[in-house]
């Protein structure tokens, strides 16, 4: 019997966009969890401690992806743990379904889904050599549902429509690796968030928490620790599940 299974003590957890809004406070809770913590983000970010460290790294580029995942670990040790938290997209974002062009919907697919897939088969791949290793994927809601757009009437904000191929194939996708390193004692599983307070439109945010059982949008830090178990020993025997951080939502 481990004495604090939830302890993420001696090992490196890397976070791909580690410095956006839920990305920054999974970024702390792992350091609070006493891991070494490496953020790997495009935005502009400087170390603050021996434990809390910062790459600029861009999760589009795929290129010699073998080849960055040894420089990191060459600087910052052997990373036991991978969080893929980046929300890559393309400018034109939230397009209307009509007009999304075949350009926007390849490069956002490209960008996003085959981001985290493919980075996340690389280091499983690595992992899998040590027989050791958690991935976790953030996903979303509306990659297990679909969406209630009468919630978005009235406001300029929408749902879009890659998001919802984006997530769920991030799920899918991650069963997949869960079942083909699992073997070899990679776990890899997904959280999934439903909608987080960030300021959003007064009629957005009563028409949201009106259809939850909690009655209210998630808290930012509410996201985090879901991932910190996952990444931890708590959840040995877990792998290729999904667990919705939602308030309820996909549950009615």
């Amino acid at each position: 019997m481990i004495d604090n299974p939830f302890s993420l003590s001696g090992r490196t957890i890397a976070i791909t966009g580690g410095n956006g809004l839920i990305g920054r406070t999974v970024a702390d809770a792992i350091l609070r969890s006493g891991a070494t913590t490496l953020v790997l983000d495009i935005a502009a970010g400087k170390a603050s401690g021996d434990n809390f460290r910062y790459e600029a790294f861009d999760i589009t580029d795929l290129d010699k992806r073998g080849e960055r995942l040894s420089a990191l670990e060459a600087a910052h040790g052997e990373i036991s743990g991978w969080v893929n938290c980046a929300y890559p997209r393309t400018s034109d974002w939230g397009t209307a379904l009509e007009q999304i062009s075949n350009e926007s919907w390849q490069a956002n697919i490209d960008r996003h889904l085959n981001a985290y897939c493919l980075w996340s088969s690389t280091v499983a791949e690595r992992m899998a050599g040590r027989n050791t290793g958690s991935i976790v994927n953030l996903a979303s809601i509306y990659g297990m549902v679909g969406p209630d757009f009468t919630i978005y009437e009235q406001t300029t904000m929408t749902m879009p429509a890659a998001y919802a191929a984006i997530k769920g194939g991030v799920i899918a996708y991650s069963r997949y690796l869960a079942s083909y390193f699992g073997h070899k004692g990679v776990r890899v599983n997904c959280v999934s968030p439903g909608g987080v307070f960030d300021s959003q439109p007064e009629q957005f945010v009563e028409r949201y928490n009106k259809r939850l059982p909690l009655g209210r949008m998630a808290r930012v830090d509410e996201v985090c620790w879901p991932v910190v178990f996952l990444l931890s020993q708590a959840s040995s025997y877990i792998t290729g599940e999904n667990i919705a951080v939602d308030g309820g939502w996909t549950a009615i």
